[in-house]
């Protein structure tokens, strides 16, 4: 049965979801600062609004999918947020990448109005929102997360119950860690074997079905022979996530080398000018240093 639902957020992962949403017969209305990407879910049936408070009175669940803590805390807290327009028994669910603090602190303070609150964030970049088969790990109570979930598998394949606040963000900070250093470990073998002058192509096709095979492998190698670093996921947001994956290890007393030294090559990347450039842009870090292309023969 068909919800009505509020979008804030509709960038490369925000606008696919949404149509999703839509797709599976739910009246959306969304916000976002970009007019053009509003015009073009207005045009496929949603409604436009003009603030995250309008937003929020007009939906019984409100997604939020925003680059950082700190955008969150706006849209939820802000003059114009959600909580300043969210009906008693409505459900926030942010579906950003935030630290595991922040969440806890708009749960609260969404409890205090009456209103439920999840921590969502996904994995699977721009092909799986837009195919609507994202992983989505949840924290939150139990009850609040059974009362949304058809909405949740309306745009992943996926959706776990973490544990409570702070939870879902958590697991995502863990997936990040995974996946990046999954591309750093692949893109030192891809730029060894080049320099090597072997056919890059053919050692990946030799390699993906044994144990170095992963997701990671088969989504990244095509783009990188291809020189396709249009971004799914920027080096921009996975530079945030490591920040945040970095301050809360040390908070918590949790030492993680390869995580800071990736953090480094982020940075460095930066420096280079391609900060917007997909995460599968690690490799061109290690190109720079060995004066070698990753491409086809």
């Amino acid at each position: 049965m068909g919800r009505t639902i509020g979008f804030i957020g509709l960038g490369i992962m925000g606008k696919p979801m949404s149509l999703n949403l839509m797709k599976a017969g739910h009246a959306l209305t969304v916000f976002d600062l970009n007019a053009d990407v509003v015009n073009s879910l207005t045009a496929a049936g949603a409604k436009a609004a003009l603030s995250a408070k309008e937003v929020a009175e007009q939906s019984e669940i409100i997604i939020t999918m925003l680059p950082a803590s700190k955008h969150v805390k706006d849209a939820v807290l802000g003059e114009n947020g959600i909580l300043a327009g969210a009906k008693e028994g409505a459900v926030i669910i942010d579906m950003s990448s935030i630290t595991p603090e922040t969440s806890r602190e708009l749960a609260a303070e969404a409890a205090k109005k009456g209103v439920g609150m999840l921590d969502a964030p996904v994995s699977g970049g721009e092909p799986k929102a837009i195919d609507g088969t994202l992983a989505i790990m949840v924290g939150g109570k139990e009850d609040v997360f059974e009362s949304v979930k058809p909405v949740l598998y309306d745009m992943g394949k996926d959706v776990t119950l973490v544990g409570d606040h702070g939870c879902g963000v958590t697991a995502k900070l863990a997936n990040q860690i995974i996946v990046n250093l999954n591309i750093a470990a692949m893109s030192e073998a891809l730029v060894l074997a080049a320099k090597a002058g072997i056919d890059v192509e053919k050692m990946y096709q030799a390699i993906r079905s044994g144990l170095a095979g992963s997701a990671v492998l088969d989504a990244k190698v095509p783009m990188i022979l291809d020189r396709n670093f249009v971004a799914g996921g920027s080096i921009a947001i996975n530079m945030k996530d490591i920040t945040n994956v970095m301050n809360t290890a040390h908070e918590i007393g949790v030492p993680l080398p390869l995580s800071s030294q990736l953090l480094e090559i982020f940075h460095a990347l930066k420096v280079d000018g391609k900060i917007q450039d997909d995460h599968g842009s690690i490799v061109r870090y290690y190109e720079k240093l060995a004066n070698v292309e990753v491409k086809r023969v």
